[in-house]
């Protein structure tokens, strides 16, 4: 498995640190508000990631966080007159459902910031005691980045960057421009707020993704050199989030936070990097309102995670329909059971995703197999081994990538709402009973009318069958 790590920026072989298996933590989302498609094309990303790691033969732990306090969150307490659990068990239960319909498997451990303060607290004072973190006068708490020799290392970035976190955070009692805050201490009439023997207030963003892997990974496996293999989340995170991390984890700890970072690319709408601040945000919830999950996860995939993806209907449609093309070929052969998969279409979907996730190669491989199954079945309709093989193919795409698994008629089904399901149910129930009632005028007048519709039907083994036509 070679995959691309961000700080030497070139792939390189995964070499876990223990054998056989792979830890995997990747920044979840700040629950103040509703997923975007930025957070759906990182989710989808390191669950690839996952699964070909799975395929491969590694067992996986994956563990994804929920900030749940944070200045932003407070701020919707404040508007919404809501309690903060209120509005957090509200986003995270939406975030979860979005990302089931996507197809992505929910993470291993999925620490919270609240449930997680004494972890936090014992970081920072950790820090404290080995001067690489201090508290000013008003009870925050900063992190001294001239403490870490090696900061800047992850990103090579600090430089550039630099004004602007000392603009973000600035106070005239912190040591150094880019020193950042670990802890935030209440002012005033602030009732969100947590004691520690520092200060009442809530952690900085930073502080709380070393102190979960901390807990959750480093100390599971008791290895004195990394605290996890591979870190992962949004390009917009190497610097200053996954920066800061690094930095803290590494003199509080003493070791290395992971052996690797990946970073997936921005999604843009019409050429522009997604942001609230454009006022071009695209909500998850949105897409999933007009399109079907598992179109949206093979859209978003269909480009290599590290690369920027611009999100517009036109090239989701042609996506839709090369997706089509692997439904259609499942409808020639089943219902049945599988066989085993091809082996040589096997390696070469592995071999594609085992190239830091190649999902280009992986998709032209699948479309040459729907092609040529597609002429053998032509060729040959009833033969059995090529259906049961096919089968087993189809399954292992669905192991790997996550698409393929509907049922196909189902599958064609989608956008079809409720209501024209149970008319087309209805006439299709009248239809039966006039066959059966040898009314084979009235049947054909029927199935004429769902044809008008645009509803495509087909007489079965198992019934009729039907779709969008």
């Amino acid at each position: 498995m070679q995959i691309y790590d961000s700080v030497q920026k070139k792939k390189v072989p995964f070499e876990p640190i223990r054998k056989g298996e792979a830890s995997i933590y990747v920044c979840g989302p700040t629950v103040y508000d509703d997923a975007h498609l930025g957070h759906a094309r990182s989710a989808l990303a390191f669950d690839l990631l996952s699964r070909t790691l799975k395929a491969l033969g590694y067992k996986v732990t994956m563990g994804k966080n929920f900030t749940d306090i944070d200045d932003k969150i407070i701020k919707k307490v404040e508007e919404t007159g809501k309690s903060l659990e209120e509005i957090t068990t509200h986003y995270i239960a939406r975030y979860l459902e979005e990302m089931d319909a996507l197809g992505v498997a929910r993470a291993d451990i999925e620490p919270k910031a609240t449930e997680s303060l004494d972890a936090i607290e014992q970081m920072i004072q950790k820090l404290i005691e080995k001067d690489a973190a201090y508290v000013v006068s008003s009870g925050d708490v900063y992190f001294d980045t001239s403490k870490d020799a090696h900061y800047g290392d992850i990103s090579h970035r600090v430089g550039e960057d630099e004004e602007n976190q000392s603009r973000i955070e600035h106070t005239e009692e912190k040591r150094n421009p880019k020193d950042f805050a670990l802890w935030k201490a209440c002012k005033g009439d602030e009732d969100i707020c947590f004691d520690t023997a520092f200060s009442r207030g809530r952690p900085g963003w930073h502080i709380e993704c070393s102190a979960m892997i901390e807990k959750h990974f480093a100390k599971a496996h008791g290895n004195d050199t990394y605290s996890i293999d591979i870190h992962g989340g949004g390009a917009d995170l190497l610097f200053p989030h996954h920066e800061n991390e690094a930095a803290q984890s590494r003199c509080a700890t003493g070791h290395e936070l992971a052996k690797y970072w990946m970073h997936n690319g921005f999604v843009q709408i019409d050429g522009e990097k997604m942001s609230k601040s454009l006022g071009n945000s695209f909500f998850l919830k949105d897409a999933l309102n007009v399109y079907d999950g598992e179109v949206l996860r093979y859209y978003l995939n269909s480009v290599h995670y590290r690369n920027n993806f611009n999100f517009n209907e036109e090239d989701l449609l042609s996506a839709k329909k090369r997706l089509d093309r692997l439904y259609r070929l499942k409808k020639r052969v089943v219902p049945g059971k599988g066989s085993a998969v091809n082996k040589a279409f096997k390696e070469a979907l592995l071999e594609a995703m085992s190239d830091d996730l190649n999902v280009s190669i992986a998709l032209s491989v699948i479309d040459e197999m729907v092609a040529k199954a597609n002429e053998q079945l032509d060729s040959n309709p009833k033969e059995k081994a090529l259906k049961k093989e096919t089968i087993a193919n189809i399954e292992f795409i669905d192991t790997l990538l996550g698409f393929g698994g509907k049922e196909p008629y189902a599958y064609f089904q989608i956008g079809i709402d409720e209501a024209l399901k149970a008319k087309i149910e209805t006439l299709l129930n009248e239809r039966s009973e006039a066959k059966k009632a040898k009314e084979f005028e009235r049947s054909d007048a029927i199935r004429d009318e769902l044809t008008t519709m645009g509803i495509a039907i087909m007489d079965t083994a198992e019934g009729t069958v039907w779709e969008k036509a």
